[in-house]
């Protein structure tokens, strides 16, 4: 029996759904859906050495948590490689998790982009590293990709400066001016890279870019400040409280309890400002 929800945002299972059989079914099958047939064969080939690791794999990361509902498969696999890319040695993972995201219905080049939008959180060597791991499951599926290029130039600072606005709100340009005294170039940069070259691009809606970055962002585990600023602009751009906190419960497999919630803390501040009861 599936699990049910008791009140906004709170999923429960009743008491025929307590027994691992159960959750591993559901967890098996979560798997299936979102990776394919073969989806199973990381789990079965920990059956020598740790044959219960494998079994909380399926349970608690596909059976609790992928099946959790608040986010669509395809939203929990960008959060899932947001995280995999900020951990930056996670490339047999990263591996199944892009070849999940493209089972699920996202394409290359959004696999892509979603790895380019990583680029100012969690630099270019860990993109670099995550754009490989993409490159062997495209060579592997025989997945051809057509990349997005977006026409350089224009005024960079003020493109980026109206996308900083339209994410952050004024909050934003606030923290760009609070720079000026110490650091005005690294303002500028702010707002010319994140805001005027990778925010502006096509492959993804910034709903989509904030769930990668959160997924980045709780991976990192000491970025309260900029979880905050991300967290806010999450729900400037349309997703739901719900959807936020359950982009942080999808970050635990990946990241952690701990970051996860120092993460909560986080957004327990968002909301309290905001006026948000959650559930």
């Amino acid at each position: 029996m599936a699990a049910t929800l008791t009140r906004p945002g709170v999923a429960m299972a009743d008491d025929a759904d307590r027994g691992p059989s159960k959750r591993y079914a559901r967890g098996a099958a979560r798997m299936e859906e979102i990776a394919g047939e073969d989806a199973l064969a990381t789990v079965e080939a920990l059956e020598d050495i740790a044959p219960d690791l494998g079994r909380f794999v399926v349970e608690f990361a596909y059976g609790d948590v992928h099946a959790r509902p608040g986010l669509d498969v395809r939203q929990r696999q960008l959060v899932t490689i947001g995280a995999l890319t900020a951990a930056g040695d996670a490339a047999p993972q990263l591996r199944f998790h892009i070849g999940a995201a493209l089972h699920v219905g996202l394409d290359a080049a959004q696999v892509v982009e979603a790895l380019i939008h990583l680029v100012p959180f969690a630099g270019f060597p860990r993109t670099l590293n995550a754009l490989a791991a993409a490159r062997t499951v495209f060579d592997e599926r025989g997945v051809r990709i057509e990349p997005i290029e977006a026409e350089p130039g224009g005024n960079r600072y003020a493109r980026g400066e109206d996308k900083l606005r339209e994410v952050d709100g004024e909050h934003g340009i606030e923290v760009i001016e609070s720079l000026n005294d110490v650091a005005p170039d690294l303002g500028r940069y702010i707002v010319e890279f994140p805001f005027g070259d990778i925010y502006t691009r096509p492959g993804l809606d910034l709903r989509q870019r904030q769930l990668v970055t959160l997924g980045g962002l709780i991976a990192f585990g000491d970025t309260a400040p900029q979880q905050k600023v991300h967290f806010n602009a999450a729900l400037r751009v349309g997703l739901s409280p719900r959807q936020v906190i359950e982009t942080v419960i999808q970050a635990v497999p990946y990241t952690g309890f701990p970051r996860a919630l120092n993460a909560v803390g986080v957004l327990r501040e968002v909301f309290e400002e905001r006026g948000i009861r959650p559930v």
